[in-house]
């Protein structure tokens, strides 16, 4: 298994660590949780770039490398729900609606490319997919860095406190419209492939 493979199922194991932390607790856990999904989304951004750089790219690596992604995002954002319901005093929530939005785009947008594959045709990502990949991985750490940077020092307690909370809720109300918006752009934009024997 090449490096780039190896990064992506890092992300795989990396995203099990992350349910795990989020859903204990101690009096480091949120921070912890914030530095294992930077590393996972880190592990995201070099990968590809290490792979098309140095051609390693694999059939292994072209399926599993964005459904790692998903896994990582849906995760984070299923977690996020549940730790919302666990722990009312959550000053920013993520609905239980938005989580299913965002699932059900990634899941419907698998589901396209699949049906792509199956006729020959590769569907390539598109600069809106990407800004709302940017979006969500942007929405999430700010998510996390709400719950915890009450256990750093004060000093950046006191930077973070005044707008931490309203750019969380900024950037995942966000992060909603722009996966709703990408989804139903990316399934318009190939409709021929799921119409065409309608």
């Amino acid at each position: 298994m090449n490096l780039p493979n190896k990064l992506t199922v890092s992300r795989l194991v990396l995203t099990a660590v992350l349910v795990v932390v989020m859903m204990s607790r101690s009096p480091v856990n949120d921070t912890l949780a914030l530095l294992v999904f930077v590393v996972a989304s880190v592990t995201d951004l070099i990968d590809g770039h290490i792979a098309r750089s140095r051609k390693l790219i694999t059939n292994f690596g072209i399926l599993m490398d964005p459904l790692a992604d998903k896994v990582l995002t849906c995760a984070a954002f299923i977690a996020l729900v549940e730790r919302g319901q666990m722990y009312p005093s959550t000053e920013v929530k993520v609905a239980a609606w938005m989580a299913i939005v965002i699932v059900s785009r990634e899941l419907a947008i698998t589901g396209l490319r699949l049906l792509a594959a199956a006729q020959n045709v590769v569907l390539a990502a598109e600069r809106y997919g990407k800004h709302k990949t940017t979006s969500q991985m942007t929405a999430i750490i700010s998510l996390l860095v709400l719950d915890a940077y009450v256990e750093w020092p004060s000093f950046l307690q006191m930077v973070l406190r005044p707008w931490a909370a309203w750019f969380a809720w900024l950037v995942l109300w966000l992060t909603v419209l722009l996966t709703v918006s990408s989804g139903g752009l990316y399934l318009w934009r190939n409709r021929t492939l799921y119409l065409k024997d309608s």
